[in-house]
């Protein structure tokens, strides 16, 4: 190298004697050289904040000479070579001993396509310099992307196998604007953080860089060094949409493939079937525990296996939705997917992201719509995850009294910070468009909207206005329903808010949060607990069950019966119930039917439906082996019949969130235990009445008004020997209304009210 030679001529003239002072042209060459073996020992640390002005082809000036600089460590010779004539354009000498390599080539005064041909002990090997291409980003996207309003921001973030320049590669784009530092290190470089260095984006701190020969199906990371020049442990991807199986925790190389959905028919139904008037009943599953298979160390069903039995099941069963629990990419088994590290991947648990679109593809060709249970509320602290990503609390507050979650010990995302909202809006959108789901189920809602959530004075920041009321979180769920109405018709969103925030389901041009649904919290929790008392005890508690008919119109509700009300200790739903096991079975099934005749989009948990002795633990299978008893069976009939009466007939479903569908008949009876009401669907007399008698005394001649005279059909009866029970009931060809004014209405009905049970009865117009 020219600056070398320079510089050693002057040490012998020193030696010598001889005293000549450096020309200018000299002081020049020496501080290049000076400067190059200083980044090149920064490139062999991996401490360069930008490799692209060392590496790579480089010029001093037009009309002066090219030369390229590559880091092959291990090589013994490198050769530049043309890529228009494949022939050799010069020799690199190494400079730096961790294998710095200079080609500097006296005769090409232009730039021109090249490749590297290396020389290691056992092989030659040539391929394309991952610094010779340019940026991956356009303007546009870095624009968008500092603005925090790039909705297709997975696009252009994350690992994208693409072509460029006529090479097939991976271009790798990263947000990590405090860090002095990254590189992507993977199987396409062997882990070595020293190799690939990447371009940062000043404009937007998001770092880039195409991998020539990259492809899908390799392993990745990020190495990160922050501002400190601390090195953090390597980083999973944020936006990878492909992750090893735990406990291994790198991303896979992806990309977004095209698919041939073959869903139009569901597609053309859709908006229909999220409609405040559809039938909606959510079966929601666990897919890890849903079933296992024992017999090969207890493992996972697959995506396929799961298509196969899933689906047929829950469609046999009447369900209109599957919801499923977060299979967004999780290190813990235990959190069952409440700790989400890859927001963009499906677990890998199953299989891969093809084989989740097939599952998805197969559920809407079956006519069910397919929820996601989604978690923007906090995130896990493993130091591969989001957590201090660059050196800095870049997704998450830095304060822990804003940042951190005491429940869960988990961090919590800064909704204030536009690239943060960012990331998880497209994510919102990602699912709904690339996956074609029908809905997210936003988890923990109620952690979200306040400041103080389950913290003790002291522990938490006031808002600006000196408020409990978390604002900017406020805005991103405000945002985040706008964005998936405005773009994804069809699909709903339903919150699990526990509070009494006024208007979670209400547009948010009248000041709502602008959810489609919101779960019933309230209702559960005062309906199970009247449940769980001793029917004898029951006529204290009655209104335990009617005040949710309070503030039921108040929102557009789900009725859930979900995973939290059968782990921690608080036993499956079945043993919740009191009395000995015939009870037990009664009690559900007259809860189940209540549930289905209440106003209200119904949910279910796995195994609920037929009645599952056993806690639920995501570690096992479901107890599908009790379906050889008749009772659980007999439950099991009872829920599907129930999904089935509930689409059946409008007056269940069409009004669930419109009061002028519900009338109670008599809601204080408290000591029979027993509630009336009515349902409708419109003014044209189509009626449906429930009758509900939570005590073991069967009620010979209780009489019901009714509002109109005609034949009423027992369409439903939770005690009829089919299911378990004792078959008390008024069969035939249904009960007449008599001109008998009761209940201040004109008409009444002389039933007979089996114990522990539902009737649903229809009215027939004669």
């Amino acid at each position: 190298m020219a600056s070398d030679m320079t510089t050693d001529t002057r040490k012998d003239q020193a030696q010598t004697g001889v005293s000549e002072s450096p020309t200018p042209e000299q002081r020049v060459a020496d501080r290049r050289a000076e400067a190059l073996r200083a980044a090149a020992d920064a490139i062999a640390r991996a401490d360069h904040g930008d490799p692209f002005a060392v590496l790579g082809m480089q010029q001093e000036a037009p009309g002066r000479p090219v030369e390229v600089r590559a880091f092959v460590p291990g090589a013994e010779k490198l050769w530049v070579i043309d890529s228009a004539t494949s022939e050799p354009a010069g020799e690199a000498e190494r400079i730096h001993p961790d294998g710095f390599y200079l080609a500097v080539m006296p005769d090409r005064t232009e730039r021109f396509r090249y490749r590297l041909r290396a020389q290691y002990p056992l092989a030659t090997q040539e391929f394309e310099d991952a610094y010779r291409f340019g940026n991956m980003l356009g303007e546009l996207d870095v624009h968008l992307l500092a603005e925090g309003t790039h909705l297709r921001n997975y696009e252009k973030l994350g690992a994208h196998p693409r072509e460029v320049d006529g090479v097939a590669g991976v271009a790798f784009a990263v947000w990590a604007p405090s860090a002095r530092s990254v590189s992507v290190v993977g199987d396409f470089n062997n882990w070595d953080g020293r190799r690939m260095p990447m371009r940062r984006r000043v404009e937007v701190g998001v770092w880039e860089i195409f991998v020539p020969h990259a492809h899908a199906g390799q392993r990745y990371k990020f190495e990160i060094r922050g501002a400190g020049g601390n090195l953090m442990p390597a980083k999973a991807d944020p936006y990878a949409f492909q992750a090893e199986m735990r406990p291994a925790t790198a991303s896979v190389v992806h990309g977004l493939s095209s698919y041939d959905w073959r869903d139009q028919d569901w597609q053309s139904r859709k908006l229909a079937a999220s409609d405040r008037t559809a039938p909606i009943s959510i079966y929601e599953v666990h897919l890890g525990s849903w079933a296992r298979v024992p017999e090969e160390d207890n493992r996972f069903l697959t995506y396929q296996e799961l298509a196969e039995r899933l689906i047929p099941y829950a469609k046999d069963m009447g369900f209109t939705h599957i919801e499923l629990l977060p299979i967004t990419e999780h290190p813990f088994d235990g959190s069952w997917g409440y700790q989400p590290i890859g927001l963009y991947a499906p677990t890998a648990r199953h299989g891969s992201p093809e084989d989740f679109k097939d599952f998805v593809n197969a559920c809407h060709r079956a006519g069910l719509g397919v929820l996601l249970d989604w978690v923007p509320g906090h995130f896990p602290t493993d130091p591969h995850g989001l957590g201090n990503f660059d050196g800095t609390h870049l997704y998450e507050h830095a304060d822990p009294r804003q940042g951190f979650h005491q429940d869960w010990n988990t961090l919590i995302y800064n909704f204030g910070r536009t690239e943060v909202q960012n990331f998880l809006l497209g994510n919102a959108l990602f699912w709904l468009d690339q996956y074609k789901l029908d809905g997210l189920r936003v988890d923990a809602v109620a952690s979200m909207l306040y400041l103080d959530y389950s913290r003790k004075e002291g522990e938490w920041v006031p808002n600006k206005f000196g408020g409990r009321e978390n604002l900017e979180s406020i805005a991103f769920l405000k945002r985040m329903n706008e964005l998936v109405y405005g773009q994804q018709p069809g699909a709903m969103t339903v919150a699990e808010e526990s509070t009494s925030w006024p208007m979670v389901s209400k547009p948010t041009y009248l000041g709502g949060l602008g959810f489609g649904y919101k779960w019933n919290m309230g209702w559960m929790h005062d309906t199970l607990h009247y449940m769980q008392s001793d029917p004898i005890h029951r006529r204290y508690h009655h209104h335990q069950m009617t005040f949710g008919l309070i503030y039921q119109f108040s929102e557009n509700f789900v009725l859930p019966l979900s995973h939290d009300e059968v782990v921690h200790g608080k036993g499956s739903l079945i043993n919740k119930m009191p009395g000995d096991d015939w009870q037990k079975f009664a009690n559900l099934r007259a809860y189940y039917g209540f549930m289905f005749a209440h106003p209200g989009k119904k949910l279910l948990f796995m195994g609920g439906e037929f009645a599952q002795w056993q806690e639920w633990s995501e570690a096992r299978s479901l107890d599908w082996h009790l379906l050889d008893q008749p009772m659980h069976r007999g439950m099991r009939d009872l829920v599907r019949d129930l999904n089935g009466l509930y689409r059946e007939l409008e007056p269940l479903h069409k009004t669930d969130c419109d009061p002028s569908g519900f009338e109670w008949i008599e809601s204080n009876d408290n000591e029979n235990s027993v509630f009336t009401f009515l349902r409708k669907a419109d003014e044209s007399g189509h009626i449906v009445i429930a009758v509900c008698n939570f005590t073991p005394v069967p009620r010979q001649g209780y009489r019901v008004g009714v509002p109109l005279p005609g034949r009423y059909v027992e369409r439903m009866n939770t005690d009829d020997a089919k299911y378990g029970g004792s078959g008390v009931g008024n069969p035939g060809g249904g009960v007449y209304a008599e001109e008998i004014p009761w209940h201040g209405r004109t008409h009444s009905l002389d039933l007979t009210i089996p114990p522990l049970s539902t009737l649903i009865l229809e009215r027939k117009a004669e």
